[in-house]
C-alpha cells in the first residue's frame, strides 16, 4: 500500500489519503454523538433528584482525572493545539489525542457541563490524519494539509455541514486558501459528511419554519450585530479571566475542574437550559416554542456564557461551537423581544429568524471566522433564505468584536506566546527552517596559543575566511578570527613570532544558539556588521551560519510554498 501511494502524483496522494482521513473524522464524530446520547440516557433518571447539581462537578473531575492521569494527555479544548501543530510541528499530533479528548469530553458534557463536542472531535480527526500521514511517511507539508482535512471532516460530520467544515479548516486552522488545501480538505469534508449520514441519517440539525422578512428586519440586523459582538467579547474575556484565576488559585487539576462544574450545577438548578451542549434549547427557540419572557431569555444567554467559561476555563473538556450557538440563539431571541417592547406597533420577523441570525453573529465573532459562521448556520438550519441577513450580521459582528478582541479565542493563546505565524509571511517561511540545517560545519578551528606565523601559513593553504578559536583543553569557544584581522600584520615579519591568535581574535562577535529563532538571527545580522556568525551551544562551538545561506534557503522555501 505504501509503495502504491508513493508512486502516485503528490496531489493524488493527498486526495486519496484525504478520503481515508474523512472516514476517520466521520467515525470519531458519530462515536462521540452515540456516547453522548448513551450518557444522557444513563443519567436522565438522576436529573430531578436534589443532588443533580453535583453531576457536572463529578463529570468534570472524572474527565480531568482521565485526561491527565490515565491518558497522560494535556488539557485545553484542542483546537489551539491543532493550530500550533500546523504552525510549528509540521502537523505532528500524538495518537492518544485521537481518543483521549473524546472520552474526556463525553464525561464533561453528559454530566451536564456547558460545552460542545466539536473541539474534541476536531483534535481527534486531526490526530488521526497526522498519524495516517506519518504511517505513509509523507512530508510535513502534506501532513499539514491532511491535518486540515481531519479538522474539516470532524466539523462537517458532527453538524452535517460539509461547506462549513471546509470554511472552518481554511479560516481557523490553515489560515490560507490554496488549490491543494481546498481540494484535499474538500474531499475529507465530503467523505466525513457522507460517513455521518450513512451511520446516523441525513438530517438538518435545527430545521426551522419559512420566514417572512422585510427590509425593516434587515435594518434591525445592524443592532443585532452589536448585541452579538458584545456577547462574543464577554465570552472571550470571561473565559480568559476564569482560566487565569482558577489556574493560580487551585493547583490540583481535578479539584479545579470539579469546582467549576459545581457552580455550573448550581446555575443549572435555576436555568436548566444552560446545561450540556444545549441543542435542545436551540431547537426550542428555532421552533418558536420558547414561552418564557424577555428577562429569562437574556438570563439564559448570560447564564450560558458564565457556565461555559466555568466549564472550559476550569479544565472541563469541550468546545465552544455549541455554546456559541446557544448564546447566539438566545441573544437573537432577546433582541427580537426587546424590539417588540420598544416598538410594539411594528411587525417584526419571528423569533426563529432573529435567533438564527444571532447564532451566526456570535460564532463568527468568537472564531473571527465569518465564512464559517455564514455557511454553518445556513447548512445546519436549512435557512438559505436568510443568507443575506446572516452575512450582514456575521461581517458586522466580526468587525465590531475585532476592535476589542483582535484575535479569535483559538489564536489568543498562540499570540500571547508569540507563536501565531501567518501563512506566506517571513516569520512563517523562516519557521520552516532550522539553524541546524543551515549550519556550516566545514571550518578550520585554531587554538588561542597558535603564533601568528603558523596562522599565516594556515591561511595560505585554507579556503576559509573565518576561523573559530577553540580552547585546546576545554573545547570551549573563545572567539572568532577573520582573515581581515591579520591583514595589517602580514607585512611585518617581526610580529610573526610575538603575536598569538588569542591577541588577534574578536570576542565581541555575537554568538547564535540553536534555540534562537531565525527572525532573531536576521535581526542580529541587520543591526551588526558581520556576514557570518558562530553558532555556540552550552559553550561548545557547532559551526558557522551566514546571512547569505539564510536568504538562499528562504528563497527556496518560498518557491516550495508557492508551488503548493
Amino acid at each position: 500500500m505504501k509503495i502504491f501511494i508513493h508512486n502516485l502524483n503528490e496531489r493524488l496522494q493527498l486526495v486519496i489519503i484525504g478520503a481515508v482521513v474523512g472516514v476517520g473524522g466521520g467515525v470519531a464524530s458519530v462515536a462521540l454523538n452515540r456516547a453522548l446520547e448513551w450518557g444522557a440516557e444513563l443519567l436522565h433518571p438522576y436529573r430531578h433528584h436534589w443532588f443533580s447539581f453535583l453531576l457536572p462537578a463529578c463529570g468534570a473531575a472524572l474527565s480531568s482525572i482521565f485526561l491527565f492521569n490515565l491518558a497522560k494527555d494535556i488539557g485545553g479544548h484542542g483546537v489551539p493545539e491543532v493550530i500550533y501543530s500546523v504552525i510549528r510541528r509540521g502537523g505532528l499530533l500524538r495518537f492518544r489525542s485521537s481518543y483521549s479528548r473524546l472520552v474526556s469530553c463525553c464525561l464533561t458534557i453528559a454530566s451536564g457541563g456547558s460545552a460542545g463536542p466539536e473541539s474534541p472531535v476536531v483534535i481527534s480527526g486531526a490526530s488521526v490524519a497526522s498519524n495516517i500521514a506519518s504511517f505513509f511517511r509523507l512530508r510535513d507539508r502534506q501532513r499539514i494539509v491532511l491535518v486540515g482535512g481531519g479538522a474539516a471532516a470532524a466539523i462537517a460530520s458532527i453538524f452535517n455541514a460539509p461547506v462549513a467544515g471546509i470554511a472552518f479548516s481554511l479560516e481557523a486552522i490553515m489560515g490560507e486558501w490554496t488549490p491543494t488545501n481546498l481540494i484535499t480538505i474538500g474531499v475529507a469534508s465530503a467523505v466525513g459528511t457522507e460517513v455521518s449520514r450513512l451511520l446516523q441519517g441525513n438530517q438538518i440539525p435545527f430545521e426551522g419554519q419559512p420566514f417572512t422578512i422585510s427590509n425593516l428586519d434587515l435594518v434591525a440586523c445592524l443592532g443585532l450585530a452589536m448585541f452579538t459582538s458584545m456577547a462574543s467579547v464577554l465570552l472571550i474575556r470571561l473565559l480568559r479571566c476564569v482560566r487565569e484565576i482558577s489556574s493560580k488559585t487551585v493547583s490540583l487539576h481535578w479539584v479545579r475542574a470539579a469546582s467549576g462544574g459545581l457552580v455550573v450545577g448550581l446555575i443549572g438548578l435555576m436555568l436548566p437550559s444552560i446545561m450540556g451542549e444545549g441543542y435542545g434549547a436551540i431547537r426550542t427557540v428555532i421552533g418558536g416554542s420558547f414561552s418564557e419572557g424577555l428577562a429569562i431569555a437574556g438570563l439564559i444567554a448570560l447564564g450560558k456564557i458564565v457556565a461555559t467559561c466555568l466549564t472550559i476555563g476550569t479544565g472541563g473538556m469541550g468546545g465552544l461551537f455549541a455554546p456559541c450557538l446557544v448564546i447566539g440563539s438566545f441573544t437573537g431571541l432577546f433582541y427580537q423581544r426587546f424590539l417588540i417592547y420598544l416598538l410594539p406597533g411594528v411587525h417584526w420577523a419571528g423569533e426563529p429568524y432573529f435567533a438564527l441570525v444571532g447564532m451566526a453573529g456570535v460564532i463568527s465573532s468568537v472564531l473571527q471566522a465569518p465564512m464559517t459562521g455564514i455557511f454553518l448556520i445556513t447548512e445546519i438550519t436549512g435557512g438559505y433564505q436568510v443568507l443575506v441577513s446572516v452575512l450582514l450580521v456575521s461581517v458586522i459582528s466580526v468587525t465590531l468584536s475585532h476592535i476589542f478582541e483582535p484575535f479569535s479565542v483559538y489564536h489568543h493563546e498562540l499570540v500571547a506566546h508569540g507563536e501565531l505565524l501567518r501563512p506566506r509571511t517571513d516569520r512563517r517561511v523562516l519557521s520552516e527552517l532550522s539553524i541546524t540545517e543551515l549550519l556550516d560545519s566545514d571550518y578550520q578551528e585554531v587554538p588561542p596559543e597558535m603564533p601568528l606565523r603558523e596562522f599565516v601559513e594556515l591561511v595560505k593553504r585554507s579556503p576559509y575566511h573565518f576561523f573559530p578559536v577553540i580552547d585546546s583543553k576545554t573545547k570551549r569557544y573563545l572567539g572568532l578570527i577573520h582573515f581581515d584581522d591579520v591583514r595589517a600584520y602580514l607585512f611585518d615579519a617581526n610580529l610573526y613570532d610575538s603575536l598569538l591568535v588569542e591577541e588577534l581574535m574578536d570576542t565581541t562577535v555575537p554568538t547564535i544558539s540553536l534555540d534562537d529563532e531565525l527572525t532573531e538571527v536576521l535581526d542580529v545580522f541587520e543591526y551588526g556588521h558581520d556576514s557570518t556568525l558562530p553558532v555556540v551551544h552550552d559553550g561548545r562551538f557547532l559551526g558557522l551560519i551566514s546571512k547569505a545561506t539564510i536568504l538562499d534557503h528562504y528563497r527556496k522555501e518560498l518557491i516550495v510554498e508557492e508551488e503548493i
